[in-house]
């Protein structure tokens, strides 16, 4: 019979859509546990010449399984911080580029819900009302998407279009520190530390909220993720020019040993570059 065939196709199609998805899911949860063994390296050379391949495998196994939430995280995890580390300080508009891409993979877990996607597109009192229904488990979503947008705007400060999303990108941070303010080493308040502390008081910087921003981070890391000094110096301290503070916190950074947190050595190395670049411009700040 002649359907025979077309069916026996059919189903070899769909068995072929059932293996995809499995080995997508498969690898994904070694490459999900083996993520790890990029953030415990401390050897800066290997990380940078080893993760742009990797982050080409994760968007190869997306195409096959495009809502994946786990290889969207760590697409857009991983992008951010590649950027972070390897890009922002030698090319500008490169790392623009990367930092979009980083927060368009998290937008597009947002995006699977029809509510938060409906909030993502209203205004900023919409966006808050609707995370303020959500809980820990779209914490990580939310701070990817935030972090790649917010280091997006604070490299296009001359740009209007992407200051204007700031407030968004605040009412998400404000979402984290409520639901989880220990994820990633108290991340979202070196975030709101860095946005109250690098602007002048009459643009809406507020001192005094940012030192208390950063002393909350600093509690919840214990001081060991060295990040929270690079980011606490080059807001509040240049923007005060308290000299005597950027030569303290970078001083931490310089002369903290990268086992003081294993499984983030490779974050604490390029802290540490970057409080040796951030030293040889001081006169840049003061």
């Amino acid at each position: 019979m002649k359907f025979i065939p077309l069916l026996c196709f059919c189903i070899a199609f769909l068995c072929v859509g059932c293996l995809q998805r499995i080995a997508v899911s498969t690898v994904g949860g070694i490459v999900d546990d083996g993520f790890e063994g990029f953030t415990e390296e401390q050897d800066l050379d290997l990380a940078e010449k080893a993760l742009p391949a990797n982050l080409k495998l994760l968007e190869v196994m997306l195409k096959n399984s495009p809502d994946d939430e786990r290889l969207l995280r760590l697409l857009s995890e991983g992008y951010s911080s590649y950027t972070l580390g390897f890009v922002e300080d030698v090319d500008i508009e490169r790392a623009r580029r990367f930092y979009l891409r980083g927060r368009d993979y998290g937008l597009r877990i947002l995006r699977q819900d029809r509510d938060l996607a409906k909030a993502l597109d209203g205004s900023v009192d919409d966006l808050s009302a609707e995370l303020a229904k959500r809980d820990k488990d779209d914490v990580p979503g939310v701070f990817w998407t935030a972090f790649g947008w917010a280091s997006y705007i604070s490299l296009s400060l001359t740009n209007p279009d992407a200051l204007i999303d700031l407030p968004r990108v605040e009412a998400m941070m404000r979402f984290v520190v409520r639901t989880d303010s220990a994820y990633y080493y108290g991340g979202a308040y070196v975030f709101l530390g860095t946005l109250y502390g690098s602007r002048p008081k009459m643009l809406g910087g507020d001192i005094e909220r940012a030192n208390d921003y950063f002393e909350k981070a600093l509690t919840i890391n214990q001081g060991k993720f060295l990040m929270t000094h690079i980011y606490y110096a080059r807001s509040v301290a240049v923007l005060t020019l308290d000299d005597a503070l950027f030569e303290e916190l970078l001083a931490t950074v310089a002369n903290t040993s990268l086992d003081v947190l294993p499984g983030f050595r490779l974050a604490n190395a390029i802290a540490k570059r970057k409080a040796k670049v951030l030293l040889e411009r001081k006169a840049d700040f003061f």
